[in-house]
C-alpha cells in the first residue's frame, strides 16, 4: 500500500510513517515544517517529504491519503484554501482516514494494546512500560510521544502478529521471562504487545472523537486528569467524558489501571466499569510505595512485592512506575520483575535531561531540557529536582525556572493563574512572553523579584547569564524547540 501522509513530521505522525514503513508500504508525506531532526529521521527510512500542502501532491496518487490532525478546513486572508491538499482530496473523493483509525486498522489489529492515557506522563510511563514488557522478552511495539533512550527511537511494530502463535501455545524452551497462557485472568497477553501513548486530543477535523477511543486497549492505564487542551474542551467535564468513552473500549477481561488519587477519574469510573480495575497511588490502592521516590518499596494490597531503585527523582514518577508495575502484571510480567527492569530505565529525551554543564570554581552551572508545559507538569517537574537537592544527591545550588507558556491551552491564558503556584519551588522564574496575548508580568507579580520575563529569547538569555550563579541548575522548560536556548545558555553561561 502506498499512503501519503498530511503532517508528517508531527511526533505521531512521524512514528505511524516510521511503523508503516517497517511493516513494508510506500510511505511519501508532507508538511509545513520539514526540517530535522524529525525530516533526517524519515529520509533515512526512505520517505520522501514534500514542504507544504499543495494540491499537486494529488499526482502521487497514493492508495490512502492519511490525514493528521494539524489539517483543518478555511481559507486564508486572501481567500486562497489553507490546505489546498486537502481540498483537492475532497474535491476528488479520494480515499483518505485519520492516523488513529489507519493505526488501528492495519497496526492494532490482533495485539494486546496497553494504552497510557493521562494529562501528565503519559509519554515517561509509556516509556517505563515498553522497557519493563522488553526487558521481560515480550518483543512489544510501541508508539511513544517521545524518545526512549533504552530504545533511541519513538515507534517499533515488535512482535509480529504471525509470530503470536506463541502466546498461546506457552514459552519456548528455555525462555525464563514471565509467562502466562493466552487468557490474562491468569496473568498472559492474547497476543503480541503493543504500547501506546494515548492523547486524549482529537482525531482530525472529520472526527473529533480523541485520538485514544480507535486504540482499543485490552490493558489501559488512567494516570491523571486535569483540564488541559482549552482550544478544544470547554471544562474538565468535558475530558472526563472522552476518558469515560477510553473506558467504554476496554473488555470485560481487560484491566484499566487507575491512579487513586484523582477524584476527576473516580468521576469517570462511576459512569461506568465493565473491566477489572487496579488502582494505585493512595492509601487504600492496590498498588502503593513505601520510600522515596529514587528508592522505593512496591506494595500490592499491604505486601511488599518489589523494590525499586533507580536514577529518576519526583513523586509523580514513583507514581508513574506504580501504573507501569500494575499495568505489566496484566501480561504476565510479575510486580519484581519489572521492578528489576526499571532499574536500567534511562528515561525520555527531554525530560530532565541533562543538556551540558559549564564548570565553574564554586560548582557547575548545570543546564536541563523538559517538557514541561502545563502548570501541574511544572511544579511536579521542579518539586522532583528541589527534593533531590535538599537530599543531598547533587552538589547543591539554586533552582533557575526558564520557561515559555507555548501550549495551546497555556498560550490562551487559561491556566495563567497558576503559574506562580507551579514555580513555588524555583528560585528564580524567567518567562519567554513572546507572542502572547495575555501580560505575564502580571501573573507572575506574585513571585515580585523572583520572577522575570522577557519579550525575546536573546533578553531571555541575557536575564538567566546575569542571574546564574555557581552552582545552580538551569531547568528550561517546553514543549517545543524554545529557540534552542539550551545551546545558547551554555555558550553565553561558558564565556560569562
Amino acid at each position: 500500500m502506498h499512503i501519503h501522509i498530511l503532517g508528517i513530521c508531527g511526533t505521531f505522525m512521524g512514528g505511524l510513517a516510521a511503523l508503516a514503513r517497517e511493516a513494508g508500504h510506500r510511505v511519501t508525506g508532507c508538511d509545513a515544517g520539514v526540517y530535522p531532526p524529525m525530516s533526517d529521521q524519515l529520509q533515512a527510512l526512505g520517505i520522501d517529504l514534500i514542504e507544504g500542502f499543495g494540491a499537486d501532491q494529488m499526482a502521487l496518487a497514493p492508495d490512502m491519503f492519511v490525514v493528521g490532525n494539524v489539517v483543518s478546513r478555511g481559507r486564508l486572508p486572501d481567500g486562497s484554501p489553507k490546505f489546498p491538499l486537502m481540498e483537492a482530496i475532497l474535491d476528488a473523493g479520494a480515499a483518505y482516514t485519520s492516523g488513529p483509525q489507519w493505526l488501528a486498522e492495519h497496526v492494532l489489529q490482533g495485539r494486546h494494546v496497553l494504552a497510557v492515557a493521562g494529562t501528565h506522563g503519559k509519554t515517561t510511563t509509556t516509556a517505563m512500560l515498553t522497557w519493563i514488557l522488553e526487558a521481560n522478552g515480550l518483543k512489544p511495539g510501541f508508539l511513544v510521544g517521545g524518545v526512549p533512550m533504552n530504545f533511541g527511537v519513538s515507534a517499533r511494530l515488535g512482535q509480529s502478529v504471525a509470530g503470536s502463535a506463541r502466546f498461546a501455545a506457552g514459552p519456548p524452551q528455555g525462555n525464563t521471562a514471565p509467562w502466562g497462557g493466552s487468557d490474562p485472568r491468569s496473568g498472559g497477553a492474547w497476543g503480541p504487545t503493543f504500547v501506546i501513548e494515548a492523547d486524549e486530543y482529537d482525531t482530525a477535523f472529520f472526527d473529533k472523537r480523541s485520538k485514544f477511543v480507535h486504540y482499543r486497549p485490552r490493558t489501559a492505564i488512567l494516570n491523571n486528569l486535569e483540564f488541559d487542551h482549552a482550544d478544544i474542551f470547554d471544562d474538565l467535564k468535558a475530558i472526563e467524558r472522552q476518558f469515560h468513552h477510553l473506558v467504554r473500549t476496554v473488555p470485560g477481561s481487560g484491566r484499566v489501571v487507575v491512579n487513586g488519587l484523582e477524584e476527576s477519574l473516580d468521576r469517570v469510573l462511576h459512569q461506568g466499569l465493565w473491566s477489572e480495575v487496579r488502582s494505585f497511588g493512595a492509601a487504600v490502592s492496590d498498588f502503593t510505595a513505601v520510600g522515596e521516590p529514587h528508592a522505593f518499596d512496591v506494595l500490592e494490597r499491604g505486601q511488599t512485592v518489589a523494590r525499586v531503585e533507580w536514577a529518576l527523582t519526583g513523586v509523580h514518577n514513583q507514581l508513574n512506575a506504580l501504573a507501569a508495575i500494575a499495568a505489566a502484571q496484566h501480561v504476565g510480567v510479575a510486580p519484581d520483575a519489572a521492578a528489576h527492569a526499571l532499574g536500567r530505565f534511562e528515561n525520555v529525551r527531554r525530560r530532565m535531561e541533562v543538556r551540558g554543564t559549564v564548570a565553574r570554581p564554586g560548582g557547575a552551572i548545570t543546564v536541563y531540557d523538559d517538557f514541561a508545559h502545563h502548570p501541574t507538569a511544572i511544579r511536579t517537574t521542579l518539586d522532583g529536582l528541589r527534593r533531590r537537592l535538599d537530599q543531598k544527591l547533587t552538589s547543591g545550588g539554586r533552582i533557575l525556572a526558564v520557561f515559555e507558556p507555548r501550549s495551546n491551552t497555556m498560550k490562551l491564558g487559561t491556566m495563567k493563574s497558576q503559574l506562580p503556584w507551579s514555580l513555588h519551588s524555583a528560585d528564580l522564574a524567567f518567562c519567554h512572553a513572546g507572542g502572547l496575548d495575555w501580560d505575564a508580568v502580571e501573573a507572575l507579580q506574585p513571585m515580585g523579584e523572583r520572577a522575570q520575563v522577557a519579550r525575546s529569547i536573546d533578553e531571555l538569555v541575557a536575564q538567566v547569564v546575569a542571574a546564574a550563579r555557581d552552582g545552580d541548575h538551569v531547568v528550561c522548560m517546553s514543549n517545543g524547540g524554545f529557540g534552542g536556548i539550551h545551546a545558547r545558555l551554555l555558550s553565553a553561561l561558558g564565556t560569562a
